[in-house]
């Protein structure tokens, strides 16, 4: 991986997660997904992931170098939108702190979490989602077609971290009654 890159992920760690993480407001997403359905709300995160996708190949290397950006900021978004849904949906708990939330995306991504919340784990997280926004970039630099593999590659990502989410062991949740 090159330096340029290593920078990216660690500025995106330091503070970019924490900043998306508290732009995010917990309580709808809890009340999105009680109306919704887990289901439902998943695939309009891959909606709105998906527009972003499309503005940003939509006029090929015009907009894509103000796009790009604004795209990846959707992406995570959505993509912590989703999750943020599916911990709600598996726990009956809304409230997620951020050292649990990145952990349990650590998890998702692969990359190694250990008990505490470490620099280094955040930067693996950074660069695994650099990594899948580098893959893309070079193919949104044709207008249209760009805009139509932007839209594509964003809906699909969330639809299959969504999947990979939903298949991950959860904590079963007990219930401690009072009595004898």
């Amino acid at each position: 991986m090159g330096a340029g890159m290593k920078i990216q992920a660690s500025r995106l760690s330091n503070k970019g997660f924490k900043q998306i993480f508290d732009r995010i407001d917990q309580l709808n997403i809890k009340k999105g997904v009680d109306k919704m359905g887990i289901d439902k709300f998943i695939e309009q995160c891959a909606y709105l992931a998906a527009g972003s996708g499309v503005i940003s190949g939509t006029g090929g290397m015009l907009t894509m170098v103000i796009g790009v950006p604004l795209d990846f900021v959707n992406l995570l978004t959505q993509q912590f939108r989703v999750t943020m849904a599916i911990m709600y949906h598996n726990k009956g708990s809304y409230q997620i702190g951020f050292e649990e939330f990145m952990s349990f995306i650590a998890t998702s991504l692969k990359v190694d979490a250990g008990v505490t919340l470490t620099k280094t784990m955040m930067e693996g997280v950074a660069e695994k989602m650099l990594m899948v926004l580098g893959t893309r970039t070079a193919e949104r630099l044709v207008p249209v077609v760009g805009a139509v593999i932007g839209g594509t590659a964003n809906y699909f990502f969330i639809k299959r971290m969504a999947s990979s989410i939903k298949k991950m062991q959860t904590e079963p949740i007990i219930i401690l009654v009072d009595g004898s």
